[in-house]
């Protein structure tokens, strides 16, 4: 069994979630669309690969909008297309963040910006708590989604849906491949001053996250457990 992991920036290591696929016998690929060269200018071109070529998708997050084609729509556009043929085909494919709104828009979701973003750690309302407990997950978006009409919301909070499914797809709205080592990255790139300008202090957010890592990670690997033996539809 083989994943592909996409990494829309150069800061967005799969983490925890990695880890868990390898753990459970995958092979796991990973392709950069915008390399660090092009972060400041992001509107690159990208070949997607062949989705057949893999048993799982997992598209990463990012920090542009899935909704801006004016920014990132060389690749954006040709991103969300692939990805409809392979979640209508069957695919199993697993959204994270950007990865799920890319998801909702493929299926006939939209998605814009939030009245409010969503920046540390927080729980959500889950309706299958064996599949998706509660968290508390890492949040870092500015933008959410409509739910497509062929998909199941099975999770929510305040600001944002947080989780959809469709035949073998699974959308979150949040990160659970963030560590502590992948937030000092976003922090490293830009995410400071974000951090700061929504009122909260980077250093403490950290401090946080480094307390709660082993506790995230355990939640992460249940998930990932979950998505491959309850929704992927795959035979291991």
């Amino acid at each position: 069994m083989k994943v592909l992991f996409v990494q829309h920036d150069h800061v967005s290591p799969t983490g925890p979630v990695g880890e868990r696929f390898r753990e459970r016998g995958f092979e796991t690929e990973e392709i950069l669309v915008v390399p660090e060269s092009s972060f400041e200018h992001p509107n690159v071109p990208f070949e997607f690969p062949n989705a057949n070529d893999y048993d799982v998708i997992v598209p990463l997050g990012a920090p542009w909008g899935a909704w801006d084609d004016a920014c990132i729509g060389n690749w954006l556009i040709p991103e969300i297309e692939w990805i409809r043929a392979a979640a209508i085909a069957g695919k199993p494919i697993l959204g994270i963040c950007f990865g799920g709104q890319l998801l909702a828009r493929a299926l006939g979701g939209s998605v814009a910006p939030a009245p409010r973003g969503e920046i540390g750690w927080a729980a959500i309302m889950s309706d299958r708590p064996e599949l998706l407990s509660t968290g508390p997950w890492f949040q870092f978006h500015y933008d959410r989604w409509t739910v497509p009409s062929e998909a199941v919301e099975i999770a929510r909070n305040p600001s944002a849906s947080q989780a959809f499914i469709f035949k073998h797809c699974l959308a979150v709205q949040f990160h659970p491949e963030l560590v502590s080592s992948g937030l000092k990255g976003w922090l490293d790139w830009g995410g400071d001053k974000k951090v700061q300008q929504d009122g909260q202090d980077p250093v403490v957010m950290m401090q946080m996250t480094i307390a709660e890592e082993p506790a995230s990670v355990a939640r992460t690997y249940a998930l990932i457990d979950a998505f491959i033996d309850s929704i992927s539809g795959l035979k291991l």
